[in-house]
């Protein structure tokens, strides 16, 4: 169906009919009681007629109730207009990869296209042509729940992350059954939340704004994302479902976004409870005002559109818009052939969790992971006798939130992982995760009198992050906690195993473990990656994208801070006026970008920075395995601007690249700076290139420099 043909058909169109186009219903009112709400209680008031107008659905769904709701729709609607079926596929349909956040942390966007195509054909088989993700929102501030879905603290990684998710679900062409329409979420600011409090206002400048949270937008919508969801909170003062200027003229105009614009779950009517809107008429009105496209949960455009049209007949315009391109896209997925676009109850359960796609939820638990600590104890050796304990030791409920359709009777467990590697077990103690008794602590300590050393699986409930998963103080509970202690008083040699949704204060544990590794919730296959790692199968090469912070007081800590007058590194001699705490470091814990190895790396020098042409430049740089054992370097490339006319943080990362190295290689790589590196949003200036000197740095995290260059970029 072309444009032409699209514009004939929105003239056949009442205003109910158009304005049913701009409505999303859950499932569950369409006879799928599974349908999984993940907002506020239901609130609609609509008929079993009336539903039939609507132009999309999101909820739980599979083939067969998918084709059945299709096929009643088709025999309703008076011009044939085919539904769409939308859903939050976050990281994996029913085959589980890593959350978001511990994807980044493998620094290969290859993996995370991979993890994409892999959710996009298992999502599409069981009925699904959209998808809500990838979720871009930058986030500094690991008390808000909802950071296990982003890619950390900085822009760039942001950016180049959800372009590939982008990629790998929408592929080359969405006629193709197997691919998914992706939408980039949430616009604007929503990791930016007061106090890390879900659903909380913002306050950001412009300067930031451009800088730190446009951007990944940006890499998305050059990428052709079909659809952007509109943020919940407010944004200096502005709810982002009515904020004109970011939809209209931010999003369309500067940023090129030529998709669908949808609004978060209910959000609509909450603007009466932000004080923007008097009713829901009013809430309705200002939302089509403000370039709103698709009402996801609630159905106040619907039931209003007679009377906003009769007292606004100009907004017929901005109706029929976004009708049409919710018609467009449609289009552009084929449903106007085939409103079923080829769903079948054999290709679904062909499709969903097979051996290729479990090898790749493998290969990308294994690469997510990060190695905070290690005392010399890893690799263990298989024939080392262990006791597994803790609440993760023989739990399948390691997938992490928003795994709607992920079941835990799939994923492989720490144990199960460990018997498949071959590892020699004593004992397993599954112990709770809030509540350990003390005599479970002493079977635990009887028990590891008998082996070398004692595997811990510590960590967060699942339902402690994810949406509305916001908390004060990100601590481990304190009885996991004491077990390890008690192991370590009584001379227990112990590897603790994270998971987990955020960055944790780590203080209450890092004394005590002889090695710690951040697995996050890997997904399907954690178990297995878990053994792979813990007995040198695979050498961990996660390296963080979000800093873990030395205590919830420093929150926000990352990476790319802001220049001070008085910074305490510059001002050692002087004891109190500089810009520090008095009882807490200034650096995190764990910073961005660190993470360790079971071999050691070199990154040295290999001349000067060379120019290449067109503004491009080229970092030559000898990179070594100087340990015994192969492993993948992840070469991190930072940028200083030494004076700008604005303060810019104290440094900013620009570029990576990550290398398998054998032991005891050496390789000469060439890291490319792209001319774009220099461009830089400037209040009053716009965008600009931000000509001058800068200091280059090459290292493997953003604490330690290795190397680095000096250059004057003309």
């Amino acid at each position: 169906m072309d444009n032409n043909q699209i514009r004939a058909l929105i003239g056949k169109m009442t205003p109910e009919e158009k304005a049913g186009q701009l409505t999303q219903l859950p499932t569950r009112l369409f006879g799928n009681n599974e349908s999984e709400l993940t907002g506020t209680d239901n609130r609609l008031r609509i008929t079993d007629e009336e539903k039939w107008l609507a132009g999309s659905l999101l909820g739980r769904l599979d083939a067969n109730s998918m084709r059945h709701i299709q096929k009643e729709n088709m025999s309703r609607s008076r011009l044939g207009i085919p539904m769409m079926f939308m859903t939050d596929i976050i990281h994996g349909y029913r085959t589980i990869f890593p959350v978001p956040l511990a994807l980044s942390c493998s620094f290969d966007t290859s993996l995370a296209w991979r993890c994409a195509r892999c959710s996009a054909e298992e999502g599409s088989a069981a009925g699904y042509q959209v998808t809500f993700s990838p979720m871009v929102d930058l986030v500094r501030d690991p008390r808000w729940g909802r950071v296990m879905e982003s890619f950390g603290e900085d822009s760039k990684l942001s950016c180049e992350f959800g372009r590939a998710m982008v990629q790998g679900y929408q592929g080359n062409d969405l006629k193709n059954p197997s691919t998914l329409a992706a939408c980039a979420k949430h616009f604007v600011g929503y990791g930016a939340a007061e106090g890390g409090r879900d659903y909380n206002q913002a306050d950001l400048s412009d300067y930031t704004l451009y800088n730190q949270y446009f951007p990944s937008f940006q890499g998305c919508i050059v990428n052709n994302v079909k659809l952007v969801m509109a943020a919940f909170e407010s944004v200096n003062g502005i709810p982002a479902t009515a904020n004109k200027r970011f939809l209209k003229k931010i999003l369309r105009e500067e940023l090129g976004f030529n998709g669908i614009i949808i609004s978060d779950w209910n959000a609509l009517p909450e603007l009466i409870c932000h004080g923007v809107a008097e009713n829901e008429k009013d809430a309705a009105e200002l939302a089509l005002k403000s370039g709103i496209q698709i009402e996801m949960a609630s159905d106040i455009i619907f039931k209003h559109i007679r009377l906003i049209l009769e007292e606004n007949p100009d907004l017929e315009k901005i109706l029929d818009e976004a009708v049409e391109k919710v018609l467009t896209l449609k289009a552009e997925l084929g449903l106007f052939e085939d409103p079923y676009r080829g769903v079948s109850r054999e290709n679904e359960q062909k499709t969903l969790i097979s051996i290729e796609k479990r090898r790749a939820a493998l290969i990308a638990a294994q690469e997510s992971s990060v190695l905070l600590k290690n005392e010399g104890i890893l690799p263990l050796k298989k024939d080392c006798p262990i006791v597994l304990t803790g609440p993760y030791a023989d739990s399948g409920d390691i997938l992490g939130p928003w795994s709607v359709d992920g079941r835990i009777e799939d994923a492989v467990s720490v144990l199960e992982g460990l018997k498949n590697r071959g590892g020699k077990i004593i004992d397993v103690i599954q112990t709770g995760s809030e509540n350990i008794a003390p005599e479970m602590t002493e079977s635990i300590l009887s028990s590891a009198k008998q082996a070398d050393i004692v595997l811990l699986t510590l960590g967060e409930p699942v339902s402690w992050s994810g949406e509305a998963g916001s908390r004060s103080l990100i601590e481990i509970p304190k009885d996991q906690c004491k077990l390890l202690q008690k192991l370590h008083k009584n001379g227990v040699k112990t590897v603790v195993l994270l998971f987990n949704g955020r960055p944790l204060d780590l203080r209450s544990i890092l004394p005590w473990a002889d090695a710690i590794l951040e697995m996050w919730f890997p997904g399907t296959e954690g178990g297995n990656a878990a053994a792979d790692l813990v007995y040198g199968n695979v050498n961990p090469s996660g390296h963080l994208t979000m800093s873990f912070p030395y205590g919830s007081g420093q929150i926000p800590v990352y990476y790319n801070r802001g220049r001070t007058g008085r910074p305490a590194e510059y001002l050692q001699s002087e004891p109190r006026y500089k810009s520090q705490y008095l009882d807490i470091p200034n650096e995190p814990l764990y910073s961005f970008g660190f993470g360790m190895s079971y071999t050691e790396y070199c990154v040295r020098k290999n001349g000067e920075i060379k120019k290449k042409g067109n503004g491009n430049y080229v970092i030559p740089i000898y990179v070594s395995n100087i340990g015994n054992m192969d492993g993948k370097i992840v070469v991190q490339i930072y940028i200083h601007k030494i004076k700008s006319i604005i303060s810019r943080p104290v440094q900013e990362l620009v570029t990576w690249e990550k290398i398998l190295l054998k032991a005891g290689e050496e390789r000469k790589i060439e890291i490319v700076l792209n001319s774009d590196v220099w461009n830089y949003w400037i209040p009053g200036e716009g965008w600009t290139k931000d000509i001058g000197d800068y200091i280059i740095t090459a290292s493997t995290d953003s604490q330690h420099k290795d190397v680095k260059w000096e250059l004057t970029v003309k």
